[in-house]
């Protein structure tokens, strides 16, 4: 479990290492871009939501307790992106399933090539 910490610690949300590792790419980008918005987070304890305004002069934290950074799923990253730059802004979607990689001539794998 990591902690996103938005400006002070007690502004922090504790969420899962690994959807954590996939909301910093895109904060990072959508910040990098000069893209403000809305971050819409349940609150762990069940209490309910909290919504966070994404500026890039707030300072924030992201803090891993796992000690390796997860495989990162590019079709959950597209998903929030998406998300981040509609009108209910940012929030945690399921992880979609990771399509198979096509190799690069677009010739098929070698367990679906035929033989002989």
């Amino acid at each position: 479990m990591g902690r996103f910490i938005y400006d002070t610690i007690g502004n922090a949300i504790d969420i899962e290492d690994r959807t954590l590792a996939h909301l910093r790419i895109v904060m990072m980008n959508k910040l990098r871009r000069g893209e403000s918005f809305m971050f819409d987070v349940e609150v762990g304890d069940g209490t309910g939501r909290r919504s966070f305004w994404m500026h890039a002069s707030v300072p924030m934290q992201f803090h891993f307790y796992g000690s390796r950074p997860p495989r990162i799923n590019r079709a959950w990253v597209d998903e929030m992106m998406i998300a981040a730059s509609g009108p209910h802004g940012l929030t945690i979607v399921p992880e979609p399933t990771e399509e198979r990689e096509k190799p690069a001539n677009g010739a098929a794998s070698e367990e679906a090539a035929p033989t002989g």
